[in-house]
């Protein structure tokens, strides 16, 4: 049983994989570039940013951004390496199956699930707040009340002490009817796909470097002091709310993990997956730190714990509410971008477990004409539907995260495990001082998991659990591997 367990999947197959590919290589480094900048730059500005600060981390949410791109530089480096050697669809699920074993590969896998299926919903929920801010700014400019009911922009359910709990809301209908659109998308093509991604990341892009350049001279040091606030309880202000921050604006670094999904599409992955998924983890972590510094000096850090928080940082200055909806638009660009990239990834990854034996056939499924994984993409989307209906952004945000540590953190050890077991593979692109990086990796990105847990390890528990009884009850019994 054990030997069964963690039975590792021969290299070559992955290859064979790779050589019989059934999806269109359409993608440069300049497309995985835009790919990963349109997942990264979206949720940790418009949407996490103000949550972090106002909870956890103070003005000092610019040292959370740093810890948790440090965490993902370590875990980037190694995503390289492997998305290089194996450019196969399943990310890190592949990479474990190929390195730890079958277990551990079914492990991430559903924890990937988290990962993408989750953020679509959280990032959905986050677009929502924007979409009914923008339609109250037009009505605004209009000289005429605009504005839909809160009956059907909010969430039914609110999490309270670990429990959930009604709010008298129908549904959040905004969040539902964008994801619809995106998961139609992602049904029709790879291509189509990648090229409304650069048109959303141009607008996100110039709107973030408009904010910057207007709001630069309203910086108030003040607001900066105390840098990091004194102490309140578990994961509260402190240096224990810097780390807690760390753990909530990690979900915003989770792109780069995407592009790694896209490898069986891009053009020539050996050269351009190291590109694709440095290059964005690069400029996402330069401008991101100096977002949380510019939003925390114009606005003290108590008051940005908002569904969004750049436009509610601008309502306090009247020369500059001009730049409100356009903020607003970038951000509604910028969201979309990212339920983009989660909702491409997540159909993929199945893909490659169904063609394991994992997960039933269905998921492997081919779209004869689009040639996407088609059944996945309606699956995928049918559950963020639901998730992003009824569930508000907080518990989703922090499960998300959970689920991308856990991920990151394998694939710092698999190449590690690699190096030793398989020293004669050919590594397109080498980790650096690999024992170092990979190790400080997995271990900065299980730091980071700790806190996050600590607050739900109640839902993270019953997701594992889940997963377990999915794995002995089905996959192990249609494993390909095994049988």
């Amino acid at each position: 049983m054990p030997r069964r367990l963690f039975s590792t999947k021969p290299i070559g197959e992955l290859h064979e994989a790779d050589t019989a590919n059934e999806l269109h290589r359409t993608l440069d480094a300049r497309a995985l570039v835009l790919l990963g900048i349109g997942a990264i730059i979206g949720t940790g500005i418009f949407v996490l940013t103000g949550n972090a600060a106002a909870n956890h981390a103070g003005p000092a949410v610019v040292l959370s951004f740093v810890m948790a791109g440090i965490a993902c530089g370590f875990a980037g480096l190694c995503y390289a390496e492997f998305a290089a050697m194996l450019p196969v669809s399943g990310s890190a699920y592949s990479y474990s199956y190929a390195t730890l074993g079958e277990f551990v590969a079914w492990f991430i896998g559903w924890n990937l699930v988290l990962e993408y299926t989750f953020a679509a919903a959280t990032v959905a929920v986050g677009w929502s707040g924007y979409f009914t801010g923008l339609i109250e700014s037009i009505g605004t400019a209009l000289g005429v009340p605009l504005s839909l009911p809160a009956a059907l922009t909010s969430a039914p359910l609110n999490v309270v002490e670990g429990r959930l709990v009604p709010t008298g809301a129908l549904i959040n209908l905004p969040a539902v009817a964008i994801v619809i659109a995106v998961a139609w998308l992602c049904y029709r093509g790879i291509q189509q796909s990648a090229t409304a991604n650069a048109i959303v990341v141009a607008i996100k892009v110039g709107v973030i470097l408009i904010f910057m350049a207007f709001t630069l001279q309203y910086v108030n040091p003040d607001n900066w002091v105390p840098f990091i606030p004194e102490p309140e309880g578990p994961g509260r202000f402190g240096f224990d709310g810097v780390v807690r921050g760390a753990g909530v604006v990690f979900f915003a670094y989770i792109g780069f993990d995407a592009v790694s999904t896209a490898a069986q599409e891009a053009k020539n992955p050996q050269r351009d997956m190291p590109i694709g998924i440095l290059g964005s983890l690069a400029i996402c972590t330069l401008i991101y730190i100096a977002m949380s510094a510019i939003m925390t000096g114009i606005m003290p850090y108590e008051l940005l714990g908002t569904p969004r928080p750049v436009a509610t940082a601008l309502e306090n200055y009247p020369s500059l509410l001009w730049l409100k909806s356009l903020v607003e638009i970038g951000a509604i660009a910028g969201l979309t971008s990212v339920i983009l990239v989660m909702m491409l990834g997540q159909p993929r990854i199945f893909y490659s477990m169904s063609r394991d034996g994992l997960i039933p056939p269905i998921f492997g499924r081919i779209h004869p004409k689009f040639r996407t994984p088609h059944i996945g993409t309606v699956i995928v989307g049918v559950t963020a539907v639901i998730l992003a209906g009824l569930l508000p952004i907080g518990v989703l945000g922090e499960l998300v995260s959970m689920g991308t540590l856990l991920a990151f953190a394998t694939v710092c050890i698999g190449v590690l495990v690699l190096r030793k077991t398989r020293p004669d593979l050919k590594r397109a692109f080498r980790v650096p001082a690999a024992p170092v990086v990979c190790i400080l990796g997995a271990a900065a990105c299980l730091y980071l998991f700790f806190p996050v847990f600590r607050a739900n390890w109640h839902w993270m528990s019953g997701w594992i659990i889940i997963g377990f009884l999915i794995y002995f009850g089905y996959s192990r019994r249609h494993s390909k591997l095994n049988a």
